[in-house]
């Protein structure tokens, strides 16, 4: 394949609308503020929603803020508007966004006690690093719905294993994702993470092989993402976009080959403790959901009866 930027625009373009998931649906002793007795929440959506869905993530804010009244809920919103936040969310560096975000939280006077927050699909990963990069001001507990921890390898709904068309992305990206171009604008690349080049992985990927302590270990993202309460992955056990779904839990597939996983705890992350997950289970940080039901479909009710409890 063509390592031209406009052959790899093309191919982004085409995988883009390949890794296209439907936007979240719903059917149907806390630290407090000194204002209201509240601890603000931050959200942050996933590929192809944005911050203002009313039928995503505006439903999210709306419900939670009846659900808890008072509460200030800020929704990430990356750009100028939601036509450039869903974009930005397919097209952008995602370090960058980051950055910009951490900019934002310390901006806002409501946030100075610290806050909550809430990802959704790679919205959990993207505050993750900013629990890990900007400790100021403080998050208090991270909730990730459907994060990829481990980052994805695979394409969500191909239309069968066999067909040209998804062998030719697959190619394209065990082959070129770790490319300048495609890890500096493709968000999905970012966090791309091929088990059968983990030489590649490691010392290409320039968001999640960072964040994951692959190359060295930042002894500051260990110690900021350890200040965490609760770090609470929820995975969705019908899941038919993330690929593997273990990744939703800190699980991945073994190094070298596709075929078998492995769950965080057997992982060299969590026995050499590089990011102090270790230490933040046998503490009890760590909680592991599990749901019904595809990639963020999920019902009201139990959301309600296992996320909210860690928002108030």
């Amino acid at each position: 394949m063509s390592g031209s930027p406009q052959g790899l625009r093309m191919a982004a373009v085409l995988l883009c609308f390949l890794l296209a998931a439907p936007v979240l649906l719903v059917t149907s002793s806390p630290i407090h503020d000194s204002d209201n007795g509240t601890v603000p929440l931050v959200l942050w959506h996933g590929m192809g929603d944005s911050c203002c869905n009313p039928l995503s993530m505006g439903y999210i804010k709306k419900m939670i803020e009846q659900e808890i009244p008072g509460v200030y809920v800020f929704s990430v919103m990356i750009g100028k508007n939601i036509v450039e936040d869903t974009e930005n969310g397919f097209f952008s560096d995602v370090n960058e966004q980051v950055s910009m975000v951490c900019n934002q939280l310390a901006l806002d006077p409501k946030l100075k006690g610290g806050y909550n927050a809430m990802g959704f699909s790679q919205g959990a990963q993207f505050l993750r690093a900013v629990a890990q990069r900007c400790a100021s001001p403080p998050m208090k507990n991270l909730i990730s719905v459907g994060g990829q921890h481990q980052g994805v390898y695979g394409l969500p709904r191909c239309p069968g294993e066999s067909s040209k068309i998804c062998d030719m992305i697959r190619e394209a990206l065990n082959k070129e994702a770790y490319l300048g171009w495609f890890q500096k604008h493709l968000v999905q690349a970012q966090y791309w993470h091929d088990p059968l080049n983990d030489d590649l992985y490691k010392k290409y990927s320039r968001f999640l092989a960072d964040i994951n302590q692959e190359r060295a270990v930042n002894e500051t993202y260990k110690k900021n993402l350890q200040q965490l309460e609760k770090f609470v992955m929820v995975k969705f056990l019908q899941d038919s976009v993330v690929d593997p779904v273990d990744t939703e839990w800190f699980g991945f597939l073994k190094t070298g080959q596709a075929k078998e996983t492995e769950t965080l705890q057997e992982s060299v992350l969590y026995k050499e403790d590089r990011l102090g997950l270790a230490a933040m289970d046998k503490a009890g940080k760590l909680v592991f959901l599990a749901t019904e039901g595809d990639h963020l479909q999920f019902k009201e009710e139990w959301f309600k009866a296992n996320l909210l409890p860690y928002l108030h």
